[in-house]
């Protein structure tokens, strides 16, 4: 059993989790993700990780309530448990050597783009943040970013209430016109991260692409985060999550993300059901 330790409601949808797990603690690097089940014989899901204290034996996970077991996690606070959580997995991000760097965090994608960020100013990278949300109330982890040395934070929401009423791809294109970048990191939903890297291909600004949003089992064995990256199948979970975003089939990932949409209707709407017969 793993210990909650910590949460936070971070909007009206998005949470935050810590719990204790010292020896996932003690090796995990940005980028890297975890499995968890709530309870015995529940789904397993893969949730990337936001932070960790190897110190004070803590892991923390943001995830949005949107299906059956993240409506389960909401519900969940200090003092319960979770059956089971398994990580690090998969290969972390390139920190080193980057240069200067934008790291384009968009919607619940600010929750990967923390670690990443912060890793890569330890590294020694010349950081330029770009987060972006649909309105300020969904916008997270920004005093969590302020607090990093970063050469500039812009923030872009799509009506405006917050920083630059744009998309992530306007400060990014400036950022690219400027011949101010060396690489670009983006991590969001999937059409965010296709617009992204077409973008920057247009400058040739080398961008990584994370693709931690296709993945369903975590382990390569269900093949729903099967993806071709130029012209090769390629797994999220373990041959990522990161990836070329200049060749990576966007239309092919996005695609395959809506093949257990049904599934996933029917499982939540029983789990209501469930939760209706019991008040």
């Amino acid at each position: 059993m793993f210990p909650i330790v910590h949460t936070r409601q971070l909007s009206d949808a998005v949470f935050e989790m810590g719990v204790l797990a010292p020896a996932i603690a003690a090796k995990v690097k940005a980028g890297q993700f975890l499995i968890l089940r709530v309870a015995e014989g529940g789904e397993r899901i893969p949730l990337t990780f936001s932070d960790w204290s190897a110190e004070d034996d803590w892991i923390r996970f943001i995830f949005m309530r949107v299906g059956k077991t993240t409506h389960q996690l909401s519900h969940m606070g200090v003092g319960d448990s979770l059956a089971d959580v398994v990580g690090p997995l998969g290969v972390p991000t390139h920190t080193e050597g980057v240069g200067r760097v934008a790291v384009v965090g968009g919607g619940v994608g600010a929750a990967v783009a923390y670690p990443v960020a912060r890793a890569m100013c330890e590294a020694g990278a010349e950081v330029t943040v770009i987060l972006g949300a649909r309105n300020k109330d969904l916008l997270i982890l920004e005093d969590e970013f302020r607090a990093l040395p970063l050469k500039d934070l812009v923030i872009t929401t799509d009506d405006g209430s917050a920083g630059r009423k744009d998309l992530v791809t306007a400060p990014l294109k400036e950022l690219c016109e400027a011949g101010a970048l060396d690489h670009a990191m983006a991590i969001g939903p999937a059409i965010m991260m296709k617009f992204c890297a077409a973008t920057t291909r247009d400058f040739g600004v080398p961008t990584t692409v994370s693709l931690n949003p296709i993945m369903v089992d975590g382990t390569g064995m269900c093949g729903a985060c099967r993806v071709s990256v130029g012209g090769e199948t390629k797994f999220g979970c373990v041959d990522g999550p990161d990836f070329d975003g200049h060749a990576v089939d966007f239309e092919e990932l996005m695609s395959r993300q809506r093949v257990y949409v049904e599934e996933e209707r029917l499982s939540d709407a029983e789990y209501h059901l469930e939760c209706s017969c019991h008040t």
